[in-house]
């Protein structure tokens, strides 16, 4: 659902940030990302802070099996992401961060 929505079409992920905000302000500050294209879903996304990913899985109460593991990038960059349900919005947190490649046994390539 694209269009002509208004700002108060986004009216439910905005409030969801709010008491996001005072809920769990004393967490990572993620990236922010409301779209007219999802109208009913907050983003919440982490780069280089899987930590921050994973404070916010808890906070939300999103089980550790409900969380997607994926490369992209070539294999470069990981990706963590998982979605739950909270006051009327889906939040959906994602997390991206490089793939260190494991040391090369007997010697550099």
């Amino acid at each position: 659902m694209s269009g002509n929505l208004t700002l108060d079409d986004l009216a439910v992920p905005l409030r969801v940030l709010r008491l996001l905000s005072v809920d769990f302000g004393h967490l990572s500050a993620p990236s922010v990302h409301v779209s007219t294209i999802y109208p009913e879903r907050l983003e919440l996304s982490f780069y280089d802070d899987l930590p921050g990913f994973e404070a916010w899985r808890e906070a939300l109460g999103v089980a550790p099996d409900a969380v997607t593991y994926r490369m992209q990038n070539d294999g470069r960059t990981g990706t963590l992401s998982a979605s739950v349900d909270h006051a009327g919005a889906t939040v959906h947190l994602i997390a991206y961060a490089d793939v260190v490649a494991p040391a090369l046994v007997g010697g550099a390539a």
